[in-house]
């Protein structure tokens, strides 16, 4: 297909995984590496991925690193039908009571844990865990993704491969709970988030056992509802653990901040983290990518450009992309799609390979 200096761009994109690469071991970035998440690849039917990979879209694949055995619970699950949509209840199972949680499509509508004694229960439910390295699904994402891309490494076991406090807050309790419980210092959650902590560490512990060089945690955090106290009291000293751990490893921590991250920025600055994953703009975030860079000179920076953007003109998306390249660059950056397909992704994807294309 020739469409004004695609068939010269489709040469240059050859080998994105090398590209990739090299931008993550702080090379220069000539030609700055544009790709979306497998979820959305594998997700999405309606949108023409080949087309876009053969323009010179990459694909960042996930790949979980850890199994876990857990001899304390079984779930149980049933799907119904509920006002129309699919409804999905899961039970955790265990001898010292039962917890539930429903989802009525993708989305979640109650937590695991409502009340002091459901904490008690879900820590029994995690004693006697085994946690066991896991490098085939690694293996084979990095076999079939081939020069396309790259496989970043995940920990998911309960939760969605989060930290535990996020992990609480966002899958096991909701925010309204957590928040309270956590205000109060709630005997229950402090004992069930040290437990959790400790599992952590071994998770991590077993997956830098792995091939993976890049390990993402899918932190979501929301610094405005967790608040900065929080963060340095609860999560620092974690991530710290963490990174001893991993760096004794040679491995690298990315950690997914799609949020608002200027209160914390000079503690995310501290922190020896490698990249910062869906780093947006405002008005999601409320720091541009001028101060990213400014304020964490060596991280890598995966940046999301905002969803607004793709619904502008050619010239004004193409502009905002240009402007975030250079901001980010000479070294260590990105573009990615990770939080939603761009509207009009037969026009916008192009337009973006071939601004990054045409970057000097």
């Amino acid at each position: 297909m020739e469409t004004g200096g695609i068939t010269e761009m489709t040469m240059k994109y050859q080998n994105i995984r090398k590209r990739f690469e090299d931008a993550l071991d702080g090379e220069s970035v000539e030609h700055p590496v544009y790709a979306v998440y497998d979820w959305f690849v594998n997700n999405r039917p309606a949108v023409d991925w080949k087309s876009l990979f053969d323009l010179g879209l990459g694909q960042i694949n996930h790949a979980n690193l850890i199994r876990h055995e857990h001899p304390n619970f079984e779930f149980v699950e049933t799907t119904s039908e509920h006002e129309g949509q699919a409804r999905r209840d899961i039970r955790m199972i265990t001898d010292k009571g039962e917890l539930h949680e429903w989802y009525l499509g993708e989305w979640r509508q109650e937590h695991f844990i409502k009340t002091p004694q459901d904490y008690k229960i879900m820590a029994g439910a995690l004693e006697g865990v085994r946690i066991i390295p896991d490098e085939k699904p690694f293996l084979d994402s990095e076999a079939a993704l081939g020069d396309g891309g790259i496989t970043v490494g995940q920990i998911r076991g309960l939760g969605m491969g989060r930290t535990p406090l996020m992990v609480l807050q966002i899958d096991w309790i909701g925010l309204e709970r957590f928040s309270m419980d956590l205000a109060y210092e709630l005997p229950e959650l402090l004992e069930l988030l040290e437990i959790m902590n400790e599992i952590k560490l071994e998770e991590i512990r077993q997956a830098v056992k792995t091939p993976a060089t890049q390990i993402k945690l899918w932190e979501n955090l929301s610094i405005e509802t967790l608040g900065p106290v929080y963060y340095g009291r609860h999560l620092v000293p974690l991530y710290k653990q963490i990174l001893e751990i991993m760096n004794s490893a040679d491995k690298r921590l990315c950690v997914h901040y799609d949020g608002q991250l200027k209160a914390i920025s000079q503690d995310i600055a501290a922190l020896d983290i490698d990249g910062i994953d869906s780093f947006t703009e405002p008005p999601e975030g409320n720091m541009s990518v001028a101060e990213a860079r400014k304020t964490w000179p060596d991280k890598f920076l995966w940046l999301h450009p905002n969803l607004h953007w793709y619904q502008m003109t050619k010239e004004e998306l193409a502009n905002n992309i240009t402007r975030v390249a250079r901001q980010a660059g000479p070294k260590r950056f990105c573009l990615m799609i990770s939080e939603d397909i761009p509207p009009n992704w037969q026009e916008t994807v192009p337009v973006v390979l071939e601004t990054l294309d045409s970057l000097k």
